[in-house]
């Protein structure tokens, strides 16, 4: 199974977001046998929450499910297990890379690398903003995840 990770500060807005969408979309395709996904955060101030509450709103407005997944921070175990890490800004992606074992920066990524009609890097993050900061990063995420899931697709097909 072709297994990827999504990273961001706290795992409790924009990686578990990504994590539920593209799931979501990876079982809508008929692959959730083929592909599978999971969150981390940077840093551990969230570890075994649920995703904040305006992301669950908005998630479940759009119809995803995320309600059900806790957050937990990154291990140097997860740089073996997944075959991509995907981080939601660029911090993420030069914290990953500097942290990362040797030969992990081959597995990184950013998230908006499959999405470039945005003309932008980072999924802004929404948690100190409002309702609206999350629906943009949730505009954001629907299109990245459905970018990576044809890159995986043309990847392991």
């Amino acid at each position: 199974m072709y297994c990827v990770l999504f990273v961001c500060t706290g795992n409790i807005c924009r990686s578990p977001t990504a994590e539920g969408v593209f799931r979501q979309i990876v079982t809508e395709a008929d692959l959730a046998d083929r592909i599978g996904a999971d969150s981390v955060g940077l840093h551990g101030y969230h570890v075994g929450e649920p995703p904040d509450r305006r992301a669950h709103l908005v998630a479940r407005d759009r119809g995803y499910e995320i309600g059900d997944l806790r957050a937990r921070q990154i291990t140097m175990q997860d740089f073996t297990d997944f075959h991509l890490i995907i981080a939601m800004d660029t911090g993420h992606y030069q914290q990953l890379a500097r942290t990362g074992p040797p030969g992990s920066l081959e597995k990184l990524a950013m998230f908006l690398d499959s999405a470039p009609q945005f003309g932008r890097m980072d999924v802004p993050d929404p948690y100190n903003g409002g309702v609206h900061d999350f629906d943009y990063a949730m505009d954001l995420i629907e299109a990245g995840a459905q970018g990576w899931l044809h890159k995986i697709r043309d990847q392991i097909l």
